[in-house]
């Protein structure tokens, strides 16, 4: 029988993991996806007894199996809720919109449809959204000198305006009647649909709507089992993670989990191009989740990781990380909050493009994954302390002889009839 991650994922959650990802919720303005979308279906699991934390200063919410236990060990599961997203700089007097590109590379993001969030000018509690518009740069190839139509030269992020069609007198003016102003959010407008070949879909926002599906399903699962006995879960969807992670070092400070497990998407290193003379790491998609070694991930943790994965027979890569993670893993540290951290990730490729793709194996894989971590120390009964004695000790490291570890050819078999 074939285990779960092995399958294709159901329909159901396919759609659910698709509206996650399409959910408008750019830095700044996550309430779409934490509160209009995951906060529901958290209470919608039934557990009577499980909370949901809320947040002044940003829209991250924490989903919180037994809310007050600080006696328990406290394993906090993190995906981020923002996308990367491009803003209105100013408005030209000949109808276009300058922007800002923030964390895309500005080639990429030439002639893509845009939807852009503004305010009411009459109702500023109230945002409208506004379709059909599409980045663009140049206007056409012939405007365009040598350098650009030869590629010697690329597109630079002050070339990129919002082309919203407006023609006539006084385009300025009527594009600020429409209330259209410095700041407003803009985000790609591509949902993620199924790829061509088995079990992959790409589109836009992959990054981090995929941690933070994972984190959802981990929570299904947690309620599916009925619970852990030794173990609190806390499934934090953070905020402002793409402009320094800002949201999820506070979750960590409020709440002080002992265990915190930042969720992400990894590269697909193998397949990324022009990076062979970098000698990455090659993890690959279908390949499992992507379990992070080094930077201040705990080595005990990890171990538990790969223990857990191992029995349940969930697959994973490793991939080696120096200073800094990158992900939501960091948070204890930057929060000066004591806890032990792993990262983890699905590779995906165009990581920051309109066509962000994925599998649907390394997903699952990834959410069953941080389940059989907990089950595993709610089934041990790990406390703090016992992360805090379980350091390893390489002065305790057994010498390895030359040619030890070397595995020994069996004889060669003799044939039939052959002379002793």
């Amino acid at each position: 029988m074939a285990k779960a991650w092995q399958a294709p994922m159901p329909a159901e959650q396919f759609e659910f993991m698709r509206n996650i990802l399409a959910s408008p919720s750019p830095v700044g303005l996550e309430g779409a996806m934490t509160y209009g979308l995951l906060k529901p279906y958290f209470e919608g699991l039934g557990q009577k007894d499980w909370k949901v934390h809320q947040y002044k200063g940003n829209a991250g919410i924490v989903l919180d199996t037994h809310p007050g236990r600080d006696d328990m060990l406290k394993f906090m599961v993190i995906g981020h809720a923002d996308k990367i997203r491009m803003q209105v700089r100013s408005i030209g007097d000949d109808g276009k919109i300058w922007i800002q590109s923030d964390s895309f590379l500005p080639g990429t993001l030439i002639g893509h449809e845009v939807i852009l969030f503004s305010r009411d000018p009459e109702n500023p509690d109230k945002y409208r959204r506004i379709e059909g518009g599409t980045i663009e740069a140049l206007g056409a190839i012939h405007f365009a000198d040598n350098a650009l139509r030869s590629g010697d030269r690329g597109i630079k992020k002050e070339m990129l305006y919002l082309e919203l069609q407006i023609h006539g007198e006084n385009k300025k003016e009527q594009i600020e009647s429409l209330g259209i102003s410095s700041g407003d959010p803009i985000i790609l407008n591509r949902p993620i649909r199924r790829g061509f070949s088995p079990d992959t879909f790409y589109g836009a926002y992959l990054d981090n709507g995929l941690g933070c599906f994972v984190a959802a399903e981990c929570a299904r699962l947690v309620a599916k089992s009925k619970g852990f006995k030794n173990v609190r879960m806390l499934f934090a969807i953070a905020a402002y993670e793409e402009i320094g992670r800002l949201g999820s070092r506070v979750l960590v400070k409020d709440l002080e989990p002992d265990v915190v497990i930042g969720v992400d998407v990894a590269h697909d290193l193998k397949a990324a191009p022009g990076v062979g003379d970098k000698r990455f790491t090659p993890i690959q998609m279908n390949k499992g989740y992507a379990l992070s070694v080094g930077s201040i991930t705990s080595e005990y943790v990890n171990g538990v990781f790969e223990r857990s994965s191992t029995a349940a027979g969930i697959p994973y890569q490793k991939i080696v990380k120096g200073r800094d993670t990158g992900t939501d893993a960091m948070a204890a540290v930057f929060a000066s909050v004591d806890a032990a951290a792993v990262s983890i990730g699905m590779p995906i490729r165009n990581m920051h493009t309109i066509s962000e793709t994925g599998h649907t194996n390394d997903v699952i894989a990834a959410s069953h994954a941080v389940f059989e971590a907990a089950k595993l120390l709610d089934k041990e009964a790990v406390s703090p302390d016992t992360i805090a004695d379980s350091h390893p000790r390489l002065d305790d490291a057994g010498a390895l002889a030359h040619g030890e570890g070397a595995q020994k050819k069996s004889p060669p078999k003799k044939k039939k009839g052959a002379k002793k």
